[in-house]
C-alpha cells in the first residue's frame, strides 16, 4: 500500500513502536525511513499529540495500527494527516465473531470486577477484547516477569503481549524517548478471556493473581 502511494526513497513514515516488527519492516522496504511516535497508555495505539511531535516535511505518512481490540484515535489522526497532506494507512485486527466478542466481554468484565493489585484494562470505545492486558505496576519489589512467573506456576496461563519495543531491536535501533512505549512493554500482561474458558477457570485466573496481589501496591 505503501509502494502503491508512491512512498519511498526520501520519505519518512511515522509508525508505533509497541507491537511488531512487521509495520516498520514494511516501511523499509518501500525505501522510507522510520519514524517512530510514542503510544495513548489506555488504547496502546499511536498517540495523535506524539504524532504530530514527530511530522517533518519528509513526512510521508502515518500507519495506524490498532491493538488489543482497542481502537486508535483514527479521528485526530486523520485530522493530522489531512491538514499535513500526509498518507493515514490502518492495520487492523482479525475481527472476532460477534458472539465471540460478547463471551469475551463477559469475561473481562468478571475479572475487572474481582482482580486486586493489577491495573485492568479500560473497556471503552467497543473494545473486543482481542487480549485483555493488566499493567502490573512495578515498585521495586515482584516485577511483571516476576509476576508472571508466580501466576503460572498457579497454572495460569498468560503471556507478554510486547517483550521489546522496535526501536530497541537491532534492526531499528532508534535514539529516541518514547516513555508510554517502554513502559508498556515493561510492565503490560496479558490474561485468557477466550470464551471457551469455564467459570472454574475464570476463579483460578482471579485466585491465582489475587494471591500475588497484596505484594504489589494498590492499583491507581
Amino acid at each position: 500500500m505503501l509502494r502503491a502511494a508512491g512512498v519511498g526513497a526520501g520519505d519518512e513514515v511515522i509508525v508505533p513502536a509497541f507491537g511488531n516488527i512487521d509495520v516498520a519492516e514494511a516501511a523499509t522496504q518501500a525505501g522510507a525511513a522510520v519514524v517512530f511516535a510514542d503510544i495513548d497508555p489506555t488504547t496502546y495505539c499511536l498517540d495523535a499529540d506524539a504524532v504530530e511531535a514527530v511530522v517533518t516535511s519528509q513526512t510521508a505518512a502515518i500507519v495506524v495500527v490498532h491493538r488489543f481490540g482497542r481502537s486508535a484515535d483514527v479521528v485526530r489522526l486523520r485530522e493530522i494527516g489531512q491538514r499535513r497532506g500526509l498518507l493515514v494507512l490502518e492495520q487492523g485486527e482479525s475481527e472476532l465473531p460477534y458472539d465471540e466478542v460478547a463471551q469475551r466481554r463477559a469475561r473481562a468484565a468478571y475479572l475487572d470486577a474481582r482482580l486486586r493489585g493489577v491495573r485492568t484494562p479500560d473497556g471503552g470505545d467497543g473494545h473486543t477484547y482481542q487480549q485483555y492486558v493488566v499493567r502490573v505496576p512495578g515498585n521495586g519489589r515482584p516485577d511483571r516477569d516476576a509476576f508472571a512467573r508466580a501466576v503460572r506456576a498457579r497454572g495460569v496461563e498468560c503471556w507478554v503481549p510486547v517483550k521489546t519495543p522496535v526501536h530497541r531491536t537491532a534492526g531499528f535501533r532508534r535514539d529516541v524517548r518514547l516513555p508510554v512505549t517502554e513502559r508498556a512493554a515493561d510492565d503490560t500482561l496479558a490474561l485468557p478471556v477466550d470464551g471457551a474458558l469455564a467459570k472454574r477457570e475464570m476463579q483460578r485466573i482471579v485466585s491465582a493473581c489475587n494471591a500475588l496481589g497484596g505484594l504489589l501496591q494498590p492499583a491507581g
